[in-house]
């Protein structure tokens, strides 16, 4: 029998139905994987053993009689970020220590509603705030890639590293991700999986920890374009319990699948040619625009100008977000406490001994951008210049443009404890010059691996879409990955 763990969700979801193994036996399989390479990986920080097999025996239960739901069966991996009714939940941060919430995110909910099986929570950069996932309070995640003849440890990208890696590896069938200024993407990128960052608004942020409430976005990670469209259907969903979330009917993404992109018209941005961009990126970018091209795609030249303030205004939206959300970790409900002489020190103490060096970062410089004397010249400057930002992309699809592809990263994976990364914070930042725009306009984005560098790594496309048009993006993004076929690490772990 084939090794299960190496199935596709769409594969392992027909499987199932016609009985060539159990859910239970899937389940077995991807435990066994997990005990076997997360000491080498660290993808996950709670492994859930006992749930998974007790929710694959109720789903086993149900297959049974003909009753399987949309992803009956199908052993994924949460995001640290996600709450997990009973179950670790800390986006693996030390503040969170021991928090374990008594109600489920509604993203979660929806999954297990749709008959999915929990297998763990995989790490992530601390509250989300990383491009490598070596923020994590549990430690850096390793990329399962490795340069052609090289067994240096890469990272995997973040905040998502560890839903990356994870589905990489053969570690779960898919995972949630989360997606505040290219987390989804920049590590679908990093480790040749498809990535997507939905609509803002299209799922649900409930039960999620906030980082940055007007960006942050759920979505899927997932080893090619039809298990991300699968996955997404499920995690979609309109929720009273999250006023910015959509009540919109949610399509049936998988049937965007194959269709034809004929006549489709595709926008190459100029600006999205940086100085300094690896020729490998370039060489790439071109290809993607070549298979859609032979795919029957029209493809149009435009302009994004504001697009070079997206970066540095995106650096003040977020921290200021954060600053106000993670106001609320203080050591007074939950999670570490760290006495003091008195409320404002403990405080204090908590403050600083539960938040790693980046969050700390990123609070103060949002605290800074809200000061009274600064909200006007930076925080309020920011929030103009989004939606200018918002508006160059409304112009482009007014002209009858449907998807615009970009590069998804400025280069290939990098090297854990980088140096030049860790002595320049704005050198980690720059990874998300492709990706924040989409955050900052609140529009879908999916990577695509595309092809790999002269190291043999892996590198993605990007495609842009309209508002709440995701189905534009499967179908353009599986012409992508048909050219360019699939990516899989050599097994070193």
């Amino acid at each position: 029998m084939t090794d299960l763990t190496s199935l596709t969700i769409a594969e392992a979801r027909d499987k199932l139905r016609a009985k060539e193994f159990t859910a239970t036996e899937l389940a077995d399989a991807y435990i066994a994987a997990i005990e076997t390479a997360n000491d080498a990986l660290n993808a996950y920080v709670k492994v859930t053993p006992e749930k998974a097999r007790e929710m694959a025996k109720a789903s086993d239960g149900r297959l049974a009689k003909g009753e399987g739901g949309a992803l009956e069966g199908i052993p994924l991996g949460v995001k640290d970020l996600y709450a997990t009714e009973g179950v670790h939940t800390q986006a693996c941060s030390h503040i969170l220590d021991g928090f374990e919430p008594r109600y489920e995110s509604t993203v979660t909910a929806n999954l297990w509603a749709d008959g999915a099986v929990m297998l763990g929570k995989l790490n992530m950069d601390e509250f989300a705030m990383g491009s490598s996932n070596e923020t994590s309070y549990y430690g850096p995640v390793k990329n399962p890639w490795r340069a052609k003849g090289s067994n240096k440890d890469l990272v995997p990208g973040g905040s998502s590293g560890g839903s990356a890696a994870a589905v990489a590896a053969h570690l779960c069938a898919g995972a949630t991700a989360s997606d505040t200024g290219g987390s989804i993407r920049q590590p679908a990128a990093f480790t040749g999986t498809v990535g997507i960052k939905p609509t803002y608004g299209r799922c649900s942020r409930w039960g999620m920890v906030a980082f940055a409430s007007s960006l942050d976005q759920a979505g899927p990670i997932a080893r090619d374009v039809r298990d991300a469209a699968i996955m997404l259907k499920s995690m979609a969903s309109a929720d009273d319990k999250d006023t910015t979330c959509v009540d919109m009917p949610v399509p049936d993404y998988e049937a965007a699948i194959g269709q034809s992109v004929k006549g489709m018209k595709i926008g190459i941005p100029a600006e999205y040619r940086m100085d300094g961009m690896p020729e490998e990126i370039e060489k790439l970018w071109q290809q993607g625009i070549a298979w859609l091209k032979d795919a029957g795609a029209e493809i149009v030249d435009i302009s994004l100008p504001h697009t070079k303030y997206a970066l540095p205004a995106y650096y003040i939206v977020a921290p200021a977000e954060a600053s106000s959300n993670l106001a609320r970790y203080d050591g007074v409900r939950y999670g570490l406490r760290v006495q003091g002489k008195d409320i404002v020190e403990m405080y204090e103490n908590t403050r600083a001994a539960g938040f790693g060096d980046e969050v700390k970062r990123r609070v103060m410089i949002g605290t800074y951008v809200l000061s009274a004397g600064y909200y006007d010249a930076y925080y309020l400057r920011a929030q103009k210049v989004r939606t200018l930002i918002k508006r160059d992309f409304e112009t482009v699809f007014a002209d009858g443009v449907d998807a615009i592809l970009t590069p998804a990263t400025p280069s290939a994976a990098f090297g854990i404890a980088d140096q030049e990364m860790a002595a320049d914070p704005v050198k980690m930042y720059l990874n998300d010059i492709f990706t924040v725009t989409v955050n900052m306009a609140g529009l879908p984005g999916i990577a695509v691996p595309a092809g790999v560098d002269g190291a043999g790594l892996p590198l993605g496309l990007q495609l842009i879409g309209k508002p709440f048009d995701e189905e534009t993006l499967f179908r353009a993004g599986h012409v992508i990955e048909q050219a360019a076929g699939r990516f899989t690490p050599e097994k070193w772990w």
